[in-house]
């Protein structure tokens, strides 16, 4: 039993330690995915913010380069206008012309500008978004991934629990019929013994008996033999004695 219990308790350390690792190789699979999502992100986030200054650049240039131009055109007309002596006119247009150069210039910087923190705002949520998503899916992984491991753990110790039982009954069990046995076996001898005893005392009891009837009979036979002797010279003893009674007084006469 000390043995089993240290076995069972060997199991359970060692199913505890195997949670242990799953969850520390959970965890870091966690902070590896994160920490890829955040680096992918910021490169994504650079890569735009890079792209969309690249673009600012180009329009800022282009759009300068045609307020140039159209300056340039501006002044070559005006020149021609001043030859041919129509100044006013000429001037006005020159004022509208650079107005409306200038407003066009202003409104592609601001919608510029626009796209730009829109894009970096699109960026930053789709970034946010990709990274709680990844987070969600890794925390519920690792919430199955702990929960089929209890439930492995619990399986495993119910099955260790009920072969604690089964060889504790079979354990049980064998020492009863063993004792059984032993009670039996025990039972057989002492009735043999006794059987044994009995048999040797009558056997003891029947020769005694013998012996005393037979040293009875002998002790009978010699009483009779000595009585007989005993008769045999008391009746020859009397006979001498009678004939010397009646001899004697006879021989005398004679």
């Amino acid at each position: 039993m000390l043995i089993t219990n240290i076995l069972l308790l060997l199991l359970l350390l060692l199913l505890l330690l195997l949670v242990v690792v799953v969850v520390v190789v959970v965890v870091v699979v966690v902070v590896v995915v994160v920490v890829v999502v955040v680096v992918v992100v910021v490169v994504v986030v650079v890569v735009v913010v890079v792209v969309v200054v690249i673009i600012e650049v180009v329009v800022v240039v282009v759009v300068s380069v045609v307020v140039v131009v159209v300056v340039v055109v501006v002044v070559v007309v005006v020149v021609v206008v001043e030859v041919v002596e129509v100044v006013v006119v000429v001037k006005v247009v020159v004022v509208v012309v650079v107005v409306v150069v200038v407003v066009v210039v202003v409104v592609v910087e601001v919608v510029v500008v626009v796209v730009v923190v829109v894009v970096i705002v699109v960026v930053v949520v789709v970034g946010v978004v990709v990274v709680v998503v990844v987070v969600v899916v890794v925390v519920v992984v690792v919430v199955v991934v702990v929960v089929v491991v209890v439930v492995v753990v619990s399986v495993v110790v119910v099955v260790v629990v009920v072969v604690v039982v089964v060889v504790e009954v079979v354990v049980v069990v064998v020492v009863l019929v063993v004792v059984e046995v032993v009670v039996v076996v025990v039972e057989v001898v002492v009735v043999v013994v006794i059987v044994v005893v009995v048999v040797v005392v009558v056997v003891v009891v029947v020769v005694v008996v013998v012996v005393v009837v037979v040293v009875v009979v002998v002790v009978e036979v010699v009483v009779v033999v000595v009585v007989v002797v005993v008769v045999v010279e008391v009746v020859v003893i009397s006979g001498i004695i009678s004939s010397y009674i009646v001899i004697i007084p006879r021989m005398k006469l004679i």
